[in-house]
């Protein structure tokens, strides 16, 4: 029995945190170009090494301009930082 609680909340701790963030849905049309959207990014001293469209969200990983990993979900239209993991 303790066994199967172990593993239900193991698979609970697992699914929350690789939970997408809730960006809103703006139209299509009001998306800032994602080469614009990677060009502001970069400029605020991010690093890079994948970017992506998840949901209603930009998502890039990467690193800060401190050198630490991260991974961050921007709003589509604002980039306004809608959710982030950045190691410690």
């Amino acid at each position: 029995m303790l066994k199967i609680i172990a593993f239900a909340a193991a698979a609970a701790f697992s699914t929350g945190a690789l939970a997408s963030a809730k960006c809103v849905a703006h139209p299509k049309a009001e998306w800032m170009k994602e080469a614009d959207a990677r060009a502001k990014i970069e400029a605020q001293g991010y690093v890079i090494k994948k970017f992506k469209v998840d949901g209603n969200c930009y998502e890039i990983y990467g690193t800060t301009k401190e050198g630490k990993k991260a991974e961050i979900y921007f709003d589509t239209k604002t980039l306004e930082i809608v959710k982030s993991e950045i190691e410690k």
